[in-house]
């Protein structure tokens, strides 16, 4: 077999591994990194459950405020403005934290980390948000 093969083979045999993230410290390195991009894919999935609740609520705002002040029922559109540009501050944000360790083994468990701890504030900040109003 090629060195070649053996390197894709590696690969394959490890990206299927079967990694226990409830004991995440325990891994080696792509073991945590794996887990960390799960916790970050778990984190975004609730987020994007929150998501269209809130978005609803906002819609109701503005559908009883456009009745008597139309031209302040922005609260829909100020939510998906605030969201587009939250995203691409975390995203810039996490690559910039995982930056300090680029080429590292490290570098993605450091951004998948970071990303998971931002959205789930932010799924926290957005269901406020249905608290509040």
């Amino acid at each position: 077999m090629s060195t070649l093969g053996l390197v894709c083979l590696s690969a394959s045999q490890a990206i299927s591994q079967d990694w226990d993230c409830s004991n995440a410290d325990n891994l080696p390195q792509q073991g945590m990194n794996y887990c960390a991009y799960q916790d970050w894919q778990t984190a975004d999935e609730a987020l994007n459950a929150a998501w269209p609740k809130v978005r609803a609520h906002m819609k109701s705002i503005d559908e009883s405020t456009r009745e008597y002040f139309p031209e302040q029922a922005i609260a829909e559109e100020s939510l998906l403005k605030a969201q587009r540009a939250w995203i691409n501050y975390r995203d810039g944000h996490c690559e910039a934290e995982g930056g300090q360790f680029a080429g590292g083994s490290i570098q993605p468990l450091i951004i998948n980390s970071c990303k998971a701890s931002m959205t789930r504030r932010r799924t926290e900040e957005l269901l406020q948000l249905m608290q509040e109003f």
